[in-house]
C-alpha cells in the first residue's frame, strides 16, 4: 500500500504514525509532503526511509493512494496544484478535510476517480481511533479494504456521507467532550483531597474501563450504570446531583450544537 500524504499536521501526522507503527505501511511506502520543514523533520524521526518533500507533486507520483490532509480552506488550492499529477488508473484519492463533499472533489479533479472521505480522530496515532468511511465510485471490495485498513488503527465503519456531520460531533469533537469531563472530574477530585496528577490517571483509566464494558460486553450504557447504582448509595446521589445541574442536557446540546 503506497500512500502519499499532502499535509502532516495534527491529524495527518497521527494517521501517518498509526499506519507506520501498526505496520500497515512500511517506511518505504510512505510519501509525505508538507510546507513545514520542521513538521517533515518530525516525520523523519519515525524512520529516515520515509520520503518527505515540500513539493506535493513529488509524493503523488509514487503513490497508489493520495490522502488530502490539509485544512478545508486549502483543499481546492492543493487539488489544483496536484491535478496534473493525478491519474484515475493509478490513484485513489482520500480526503480527511471536514466539510468537503466527495462530489465537490470529483468536480474539481474529474469524475473517474475512486474517492474516499474519512473522518478519524486524533487517537489514530495510538491506534485507538474511531474512523468513519464514505466513498464515491468505489466498489464494495474497495470500500471494505479501506475499512479493514483503518480498523487496524482502532475501529472503522462505513457510513452514508450525509451522516458525516453528525458523526463529527459524536466522535471527532467527542474526544474534546470526553476530555472536558476528565478535566472536570479531576477538579472535583482535588476538592476531595486527591492530587490532580493522580486523579487524572485514575479517572482516565476509569473512562477506559467504562468504554470497554460497552465495547466488549455489547451492553447498554444504562444497564452498566444500574450494576453500580445501589439504592441510597453514593453513585445515585452523584448522578442525581449531576442531573440537577443539567449534565445530560448539556451533553445533548453540545452534541447538537454543530447541527
Amino acid at each position: 500500500m503506497k500512500i502519499a500524504f499532502i499535509g502532516a499536521g495534527n491529524m495527518g501526522g497521527a494517521i501517518i504514525k498509526g499506519l507506520y507503527l501498526s505496520k500497515v505501511c512500511k517506511a518505504e511506502d510512505l510519501f509525505i509532503a508538507d510546507a513545514s520543514e520542521k513538521t517533515l523533520e518530525g516525520i523523519k524521526k519515525l524512520n529516515k526511509n520515509i520520503f518527505t518533500s515540500t513539493n506535493n507533486n513529488d509524493v503523488v507520483k509514487s503513490a497508489e493512494y493520495v490522502v488530502i490532509a490539509v485544512k478545508p480552506w486549502l483543499v481546492e488550492t492543493v487539488l489544483d496544484g496536484i491535478k496534473s499529477s493525478l491519474n484515475p488508473k493509478q490513484h485513489t484519492v482520500i480526503s480527511i478535510a471536514a466539510g468537503i463533499n466527495l462530489k465537490d472533489i470529483a468536480a474539481q479533479i474529474g469524475s473517474d476517480f475512486t474517492l474516499f472521505r474519512l473522518l478519524p480522530n486524533t487517537a489514530m496515532s495510538l491506534r485507538e481511533s474511531m474512523t468513519f468511511v464514505s466513498s464515491l465510485n468505489a466498489s464494495a471490495e474497495q470500500e471494505q479494504f479501506i475499512v479493514d485498513t483503518f480498523s487496524k488503527l482502532g475501529r472503522a465503519i462505513s457510513i452514508p456521507e450525509s451522516q458525516m456531520g453528525a458523526f463529527t460531533s459524536v466522535s471527532s469533537c467527542g474526544i474534546a467532550y470526553a476530555l472536558r469531563y476528565l478535566r472536570a472530574a479531576t477538579e472535583g477530585a482535588c476538592e476531595l483531597g486527591i492530587r490532580p496528577d493522580i486523579a487524572q490517571e485514575v479517572i482516565a483509566q476509569t473512562m477506559i474501563g467504562a468504554a470497554q464494558l460497552i465495547l466488549q460486553n455489547k451492553s447498554n450504557a444504562e444497564a452498566e450504570i444500574d450494576k453500580v447504582t445501589t439504592p441510597g448509595g453514593w453513585t445515585i446521589k452523584g448522578l442525581n446531583a449531576m442531573e440537577e445541574y443539567g449534565f445530560s442536557n448539556s451533553v445533548i446540546k453540545g452534541i447538537k450544537a454543530n447541527k
